[in-house]
């Protein structure tokens, strides 16, 4: 057979046009980051190879960030379990390891910034309210009664919310969106509907323990975590194109360093979960009773143990052979 070149894929081919241009000084940045609130599935590994492959390919570095903003939901046991699940893949993120929470106090501050220049506001809507003000695809929304506040009574307001004054669920931080002199209740991109930035969560954080009783929406950390790193190019699966418009806006807002986000299909698998983190306590919840935690068929984690042990299971989840646990190996 003759050797045919391979044409790059889309990504690379935006990638090297960048580098060559000096877009962003020749700098190639990736990061993957995963929420510590489950096991990888293998879903992810496409993600992990982009984001760490592309970054070598270039010259670049590839961050690993855990974007670790709900503490309901996060262990130190999913962070250990994501890291060996990258080393065995066989990448390293070096010296960049970040987390979310490492730019809470920063985040913050960008928060207080939006509020002063009338771009944010506190809004006392419980979350049904939310959703029925917030309206539908095929309908508009309604403005909250709360975002007419004053700069300072919002201000007063939120620096009330971090000292704990007030109960869970009942204040979150919005952002005032107005694009183009249209009202942002009738946008067509629900997430530039007034989408929540922070809420009330009264629980300790894996890493910052009780500092925190305010804690960052996704939607907001993700964007600005990434402009703090100096990330160049933000690689994201499909899902997050319509979340675009809102990560441009908090940062053209911030006047910040802003990121090329790229969208790409995600990886799945047929008759396996891909579609989120697996999470144990879930999986209990459907009666799912696996030998041990780790235990489902479209985990890295499980995939892992499979390749260097032979694991074989049932449709159960269950572990065939004589040995019942990890330990027991």
């Amino acid at each position: 057979m003759s050797n045919i070149e391979k044409a790059p894929d889309f990504i690379r081919a935006i990638v090297a046009e960048e580098t060559a241009t000096r877009r962003f000084d020749g700098r190639v940045v990736t990061r993957f980051p995963p929420e510590p609130n489950g096991y990888l599935h293998i879903g992810h590994a496409k993600a992990i190879c982009l984001d760490f492959g592309l970054a070598a390919e270039f010259g670049g570095t590839c961050h690993l960030r855990f974007d670790d903003t709900n503490p309901t939901k996060e262990q130190v046991e999913y962070v250990e379990a994501i890291k060996e699940d990258i080393r065995w893949l066989g990448f390293d993120w070096g010296q960049h390891l970040y987390f979310a929470s490492d730019y809470f106090e920063r985040l913050y501050q960008m928060a207080v910034e939006l509020i002063e220049a009338g771009k944010a506001y506190i809004d006392d809507l419980t979350a049904d309210e939310t959703r029925e003000y917030r309206g539908t695809l095929t309908e508009p929304g309604r403005d909250s009664p709360y975002r007419k506040r004053s700069v300072e009574e919002n201000l007063d307001l939120f620096a009330r919310m971090r000292a704990g004054e007030f109960a869970d669920g009942t204040r979150t931080l919005r952002a005032k969106i107005d694009i183009e002199n249209t009202f942002s209740m009738a946008s067509p991109n629900l997430n530039l509907r007034d989408p929540v930035m922070y809420r009330i969560r009264k629980a300790a954080h894996h890493r910052t323990g009780d500092a925190w009783c305010i804690y960052p929406m996704y939607d907001w950390a993700h964007g600005q975590s990434d402009s703090i790193e100096g990330v160049t190019h933000s690689l994201c699966s499909m899902e997050y194109e319509d979340h675009r418009p809102l990560y441009d806006w908090f940062i053209e807002q911030l006047g910040i360093h802003h990121p090329q986000q790229i969208e790409f299909a995600r990886g799945n698998v047929s008759y396996t979960d891909n579609s989120e983190h697996f999470d144990v306590s879930a999986a209990g919840a459907v009666d799912w009773t696996p030998t041990w935690e780790q235990i489902q068929a479209g985990s890295i984690h499980v995939v892992r143990f499979i390749a260097t042990d032979g694991l074989a299971v049932d449709r159960r989840g269950n572990d065939t052979r004589p040995l019942s646990s990890p330990a027991d190996r």
